[in-house]
């Protein structure tokens, strides 16, 4: 074989050589980038992502501020899915787990609401995710609350109860105190028992001016409702009795009743009071027309501004009255967050629920003025508060806290507590303006309340 035919196939055999190793080495990279791009691919299938349905508006947002912190923290993502005041996610959360569409793995909730989301099997019980070190922090009559059956179902976050408000311009001034003194034989004081506040606001309403009034309460829906129940039980009445029939038409009802009537028939509360809920009582305090009324916390910071208050400045705070059942009117109730009975993430859930409700983030809301539930929040608090130089500001709080411990009562924990209110207050209503006399208008009630409670 002569040499040129040699080397031929040698040079030939050497390229096709060269070109299959570059070809092993693009084949090779090509599989690498595969893989990678399908490791990635899992990595991001991995990811948790958290939905929730909360409560929105005004300073509850402030806190969902934080929930970047807890993504960067555990790799989770969370989405917020729904928005909405207290009345919509109540609304959703029912046909959402009536219908079966929960796409959400926490959701807001609050004592007064949950037994209805237990009933529709929408939310879960939480005991097996806390631990009791995790929980202790929190004032326990606001966690129990959240109790019902034997089983933790709402982690508390902050909540309301009201207290006595009293213009300190009209229970300190000398002439009011005489003026009260000569038309009604009593000295003018801070109320202590219900049977006191009703005396000493028919005696104010006998020397206040013109345009203004010596009390007033929220007239309809749940908000006259609660303030009858929280009088009720200062009585020493109750709404059910054990076997969940209708109780609030007894003497206790019947007196608290008759005490609303009275004084909106003797003039000492303004007209109308039948149309007013929470926002309306708030705007007749500062205007400077009543004298005394039972109000919420959160309005504190309202009420104290000179800008928008005629009282700023003018007025202080006392526990509700006590009743003729030795115990001080304390209808209350907390917001909390729950998690749905659909998640497919409900240990990742409640590590969201921990971070929202833990120490840090409680703090924080604590700052806007919420009520919070952690006690280790409250002495912090009230440490600060006594550095301002505000008595009162350290007063609210000491008082909110003893309340806390001490007065807090939710509606009774039935899915048909609403309901029962739809149908009380109108009688109620009826009463207050004279068209039903006290006694029957609760037994018309109770009779009513009854065959709904047979019928659910």
């Amino acid at each position: 074989m002569s040499k040129k035919f040699f080397v031929f196939p040698v040079f030939v055999l050497s390229l096709l050589l060269v070109i299959g190793s570059f070809s092993m080495v693009f084949a090779g990279g090509s599989k690498a980038e595969k893989k990678a791009a399908e490791e990635e691919g899992v990595k991001k299938e991995e990811q948790i992502v958290l939905k929730c349905a909360f409560i929105g508006g005004a300073n509850y947002e402030e806190l969902y501020k934080a929930i970047p912190e807890f993504e960067e923290k555990t790799g989770i993502k969370v989405e917020i899915v729904f928005k909405g005041d207290g009345f919509q996610i109540d609304k959703k959360l029912k046909t959402d787990f009536a219908a079966g569409t929960v796409d959400y793995d926490v959701c807001w909730d609050h004592s007064s609401f949950f037994t209805q989301y237990i009933k529709a099997k929408g939310i879960i019980p939480l005991e097996d995710y806390f631990t009791e070190e995790e929980l202790s922090d929190h004032i326990p009559m606001i966690l129990n609350a959240g109790r019902k059956d034997g089983h933790l179902w709402i982690i508390p976050r902050h909540f309301d109860i009201s207290c006595l408000h009293y213009r300190t311009d009209i229970f300190n001034d000398p002439e009011y105190q005489r003026k009260f003194k000569e038309v009604t034989g009593m000295d003018l004081k801070v109320p202590e028992t219900w049977d006191e506040f009703k005396a000493i606001a028919l005696g104010l309403q006998k020397i206040l001016p013109p345009g203004m009034y010596a009390t007033q309460f929220a007239g309809k829906e749940e908000a006259l409702t609660g303030r009858f129940y929280e009088i009720l039980l200062a009585e020493g009445g109750e709404f059910f009795d054990k076997n969940w029939k209708p109780a609030f038409n007894g003497p206790a009802g019947v007196k608290a009743a008759t005490m609303l009537r009275d004084l909106y028939q003797a003039g000492a509360m303004p007209p109308g009071m039948t149309n007013f809920v929470w926002e309306d009582v708030a705007k007749n305090w500062v205007a400077g027309n009543i004298a005394m009324y039972t109000e919420w916390y959160g309005w504190y910071s309202y009420f104290q501004d000179p800008n928008a208050s005629k009282v700023a400045g003018k007025f202080d705070i006392a526990r509700q009255p006590m009743g003729d059942g030795g115990i001080h009117s304390g209808w209350a109730g907390d917001h909390a967050f729950s998690i749905t009975a659909a998640s497919k993430h409900k240990k990742e859930a409640a590590e969201l629920i921990k971070f929202l409700t833990s120490p840090e983030s409680q703090y924080r809301e604590a700052k806007l003025g919420f009520l919070v539930t952690r006690q280790s929040v409250w002495d912090r608090m009230i440490k600060e508060a006594e550095a301002s130089g505000n008595p009162l500001d350290v007063k609210r709080l000491k008082l909110a806290q003893l309340q806390a411990s001490e007065d807090f009562r939710t509606p009774p924990l039935v899915a048909e507590w609403l309901p029962s209110s739809d149908i009380l207050y109108p009688i109620l209503q009826a009463i207050i303006l004279g068209d039903k006399e006290p006694k029957e208008g609760l037994d018309e009630a109770a009779r009513n309340v009854e065959q709904m409670m047979s019928e659910a």
